[in-house]
């Protein structure tokens, strides 16, 4: 017998009542019929199969791409007391028969899973007895090689209509073209399929372009004028640290974000900023999937994504509570030559997929025909510095591999640190009474791990650091002493991804088999690129309409809020921009800055119109760098 589903949406995630095309959605799920849900980010699609889920006897299965957005979402629904399984990379298996048998016996209403799981056998086997009452695939563009990611693994997806024959598919996604949802329906094989199409519309942001030689100052003048929580997206690690530190000297609370943190300190940047304790996040992409923050006020895009579909699902974080908010690019002109230079300069061809692929095999002294079953840790710098490969395009040859499930590739920062006591017990008696400042740190060291003097030990920097007060960085220099004592033996490894393998080594036959692929991977990211440009050279069509009708929608209305909409005529003619210059020098000295926001002017027009002013000794610079009448 089913459930009232509002009921459930008031238990579980107290609201009082659905929105958008959800109740329809749910019902025609519930009618047992295929669904496609085409619904804008932030919408609320993983209500769309969890309410009718719970509404029903049985297990819902959920195929995600993210190990992050899976965890994520298992762990929302365990807040919520909802029984949620996750198989995750890393499993050894004797514990993923134990968890397959929880979903069997153990009353679990949600089994989540990456695409690559279902090539397991024992994982087939074990959903074929399993009492599945929908099956949901999430983020289903990435079945479609026209989408912006594309997973090979996503074509898998259809083999649980095999092997829960006659349950309902729900697919969802909230970056597709029409092309791509042709794909969908046809490589899901989904059924007398109803498709919903909430619009991509989102009234409440206001989209926007500036182009400035000056982007440091509009990004401060964008936090000055809009108040509030926001993201500031760039395209590197070492940008995400060098704003977040350009924005704290301007006394505004910021903080960075990217894949290569610790995960303890990525828990603490996003629980300071989702409390907000601090306000701005500085972040490359691997920040923003799966996290939930309502009151996003301002996204800002500091570089160029590479297609439009990133950049909608990113600008997307802002204004989730629909109250109005800011997505804005900031570009200048040099931007997009480096933006083709590192998304289209650097795509690797098959040649080069094969070179990086066997020296990665090399690396890991992996032999023809060997499968390595555990992940590996893995230094990407090193690597290319080994083999003098170019970064970008050795990463972006990382990722066709993930693609075509020859590897699994996390950006998962990881430290090992290991430590054994080799010197004898009087020896080490005799070192604490000669160091007496750090002998209260090394015994609680020795007695937190009993068989450190016999063996080497695995220890928890985090976890010593809270026990005795000290940073992880000063307890590492106090290992790294006793090493050079010779007290102990101390080992610190650090990577900044992990790869697992999935197929044997078999060198050019592995990639023969979708070069193919790659040839059109490569098509699709010029495509993505040519139109992501378009967006911003763009200055006649509403930014809305124009990111609209990218996603199919033809009747689009403008939005009236974007810099197209509220473009005002500057002033054009060199005459009167020189007249209204000199009025306001008569008053008193400007920069080019206040010139700029008391005239409402054309920035690269002002500076060229000063420019010519100052040539003509028709005015002159002080020793503040203000523009003063001669």
């Amino acid at each position: 017998m089913q459930k009232d589903t509002t009921s459930i949406l008031k238990q579980f995630w107290g609201y009082d009542d659905f929105r958008g095309s959800q109740k329809q959605i749910i019902n025609t799920v519930l009618s047992g019929q295929d669904v496609l849900a085409l619904m804008p980010t932030g919408g609320g699609k993983s209500i769309c199969y969890q309410v009718p889920s719970l509404a029903m006897e049985g297990i819902c299965i959920v195929v995600s791409p993210l190990v992050a957005l899976i965890q994520d979402q298992v762990a929302q629904l365990k807040k919520r007391g909802v029984k949620a399984i996750a198989l995750t990379g890393g499993i050894p298996p004797s514990e993923l028969n134990d968890l397959l048998d929880n979903c069997l016996y153990g009353n679990y209403k949600f089994l989540y899973l990456s695409p690559e799981r279902l090539q397991q056998t024992i994982v087939r086997e074990r959903i074929q007895q399993m009492n599945v009452n929908l099956i949901a695939i999430d983020e289903a563009h990435c079945i479609s090689q026209w989408g912006n990611d594309f997973r090979p693994a996503y074509l898998a997806c259809s083999i649980l209509k095999e092997l829960a024959p006659n349950v309902p598919m729900i697919a969802l996604t909230a970056t597709a073209t029409p092309r791509v949802v042709d794909d969908i329906v046809e490589n899901l094989e989904l059924e007398n399929v109803r498709v919903f199409k909430d619009s991509f519309s989102r009234s409440n942001i206001n989209f926007r372009v500036k182009r400035s030689e000056d982007k440091l100052y509009q990004l401060n003048k964008y936090m000055d004028k809009i108040p509030g929580s926001a993201i500031v997206y760039v395209r590197s690690r070492k940008m995400s640290i060098s704003l977040a530190n350009f924005l704290i000297k301007k006394g505004i609370s910021a903080s960075f974000f990217h894949g290569g943190i610790p995960k303890s300190d990525k828990e603490e940047k996003l629980n300071l900023w989702l409390s907000g304790k601090v306000r701005v996040m500085v972040a490359t992409n691997a920040f923003g999937m799966g996290v939930d923050k309502p009151d996003v006020r301002l996204v800002v895009h500091y570089h160029i994504p590479d297609s439009l579909e990133s950049y909608f699902q990113e600008a997307g974080r802002a204004g989730r509570d629909g109250e109005p908010s800011t997505a804005i690019i900031i570009t200048s002109k040099e931007d997009e030559d480096k933006a083709k230079q590192q998304f289209l300069s650097t795509l690797p061809n098959v040649a080069f997929v094969k070179q990086v692929y066997s020296k990665l095999n090399n690396y890991f002294q992996i032999s023809y025909g060997e499968l390595v079953s555990e992940p590996m840790a893995f230094k990407f710098n090193e690597f290319c510095k080994r083999y003098e490969f170019n970064a970008n395009m050795t990463f972006n040859a990382l990722r066709i591999l993930d693609q075509n499930s020859v590897l699994s590739l996390a950006e998962n920062f990881k430290e090992k640190t290991t430590l054994r006591f080799v010197a004898s017990k009087a020896e080490i008696f005799n070192y604490l009474d000669k160091n007496r400042k750090t002998a209260p740190i090394i015994q609680t060291i020795l007695r937190t791990y009993g068989g450190i003097t016999e063996y080497e030990t695995k220890i928890n920097l985090y976890m010593l650091s809270q026990k005795t007060g000290t940073s992880e960085e000063r307890l590492k220099q106090l290992l790294q002493q006793l090493a050079d004592d010779s007290i102990a033996e101390y080992q610190n490894n650090t990577s900044d991804l992990e790869i697992s393998f999935l197929v044997p080594r078999e060198d050019d036959h592995t990639i023969n088999l979708f070069a193919k692929k790659i040839k059109d991977f490569n098509q699709v990211k010029q495509n993505n690129m040519a139109a992501m440009l378009g967006y911003i050279s763009n200055k006649k069509v509403c930014r809305s309409i124009y990111l609209l009708n990218y996603f199919g929608e033809k009747n689009a209305e403008k939005c009236g809020t974007c810099d197209i909409c509220t473009k005002k005529e500057k002033v054009t003619s060199p005459y009167d921009l020189e007249k209204r210059i000199m009025e306001l020098l008569e008053i008193r000295p400007h920069t080019s800055r206040q010139l700029e926001k008391e005239m409402g002017a054309d920035e690269k027009q002002l500076l060229k119109t000063l420019e010519r002013l100052l040539e003509d000794e028709l005015v002159s610079l002080n020793f503040k760098n203000e523009y003063i009448k001669k």
